[in-house]
């Protein structure tokens, strides 16, 4: 097997890795359903902080983070996107702890879709005309579960418009994603340790009267927010990116299966119509991207 070979042979398996860790990530914020959301948000920051410190340290990264500190324009940007990025997390783990999985499986759905109706909007990208119905169609879904059954996907537009737009702003910093995560992880730490200190009541609140399992499943966030994340930029460094949106399936179906046969949630009908039409969006969407990709190899 060749070099070339190998090397994508890893990329998939790296990007399986990290959409099945982000589509199993449910069970473990189910793990901690006793805890408010905001809370575990708040041990998501600080322990994400911790361990990707370790991992700056050990692979001697510091020279990556001054030209970015430094940068005014950059950090304004990056804060932005800062609050974006903590406001979808947020959102992600009430919605797992308040029986909206299947809601945030289908914003998930939407993202990706999203994504290219941003790449025409803001970027001016020349969308193809099959991406362009993709798009039509998803937005179609959303108007039907709107006008003909009277409820807002508010979780899954929420999500998947917050996760977009930070991607967006993302994709015009010239930051790498270990650098960028601590950096956002640093702009949150204040507020995080303020608000587990001083305002945090809960029962799990004080960790110095947790049980050692608890503590290990609040710390245990940085290693659920960090290691997919990795294995995802490790991926895109040895696949095609085009390629590697085609495991970006894998987590929302995951959460989807969770949603509806492991934790029992019931897919009314909005839910499956509108699920419906945007399975057909995607199928369309990577329909189009297939062909793409084998008329570039054959010119």
């Amino acid at each position: 097997m060749t070099d070339d070979a190998t090397r994508s042979r890893h990329g998939v398996m790296f990007a399986i890795a990290a959409y099945t860790m982000w589509g199993v990530a449910p069970i473990y914020f189910k793990w901690l359903q006793q805890v408010p959301a905001f809370e575990i948000l708040a041990h998501r920051i600080i322990w994400s902080f911790v361990l990707v410190l370790m991992l700056i340290m050990g692979l001697r990264r510091w020279h990556r983070i001054k030209p970015v500190v430094t940068n005014r324009a950059q950090m304004l940007r990056l804060t932005i996107a800062t609050f974006l990025l903590a406001g979808n997390w947020f959102l992600f783990i009430w919605a797992i702890n308040n029986d909206h999985i299947l809601d945030a499986s289908l914003g998930y759905y939407i993202n990706p879709l999203l994504n290219v109706a941003i790449g025409i909007v803001v970027f001016a990208e020349r969308m193809r005309r099959m991406q362009i119905v993709a798009i039509g169609l998803a937005v179609t879904g959303v108007l039907i579960q709107i006008v003909s059954f009277g409820s807002v996907p508010w979780v899954a537009l929420a999500l998947a418009c917050s996760f977009a737009t930070y991607g967006a702003i993302r994709k015009r910093l010239p930051v790498d994603s270990m650098t960028g995560l601590w950096l956002e992880t640093t702009i949150l730490l204040p507020l995080m340790v303020i608000y587990l200190f001083f305002f945090a009541d809960s029962a799990a609140s004080d960790m110095t009267t947790n049980t050692w399992q608890l503590n290990l499943l609040l710390m245990a966030a940085g290693i659920v927010t960090t290691a997919p994340l990795l294995c995802f930029t490790a991926a895109a460094q040895r696949i095609r990116y085009a390629t590697l949106g085609f495991f970006q399936y894998i987590g929302p179906s995951l959460m989807f299966i969770l949603a509806v046969w492991v934790y029992g949630e019931p897919l009314a009908a909005d839910k499956l119509v509108t699920f419906a039409i945007i399975w057909s969006a995607l199928a369309l969407y990577s329909l189009d991207t297939l062909l793409h990709q084998q008329r570039s190899r054959r010119a």
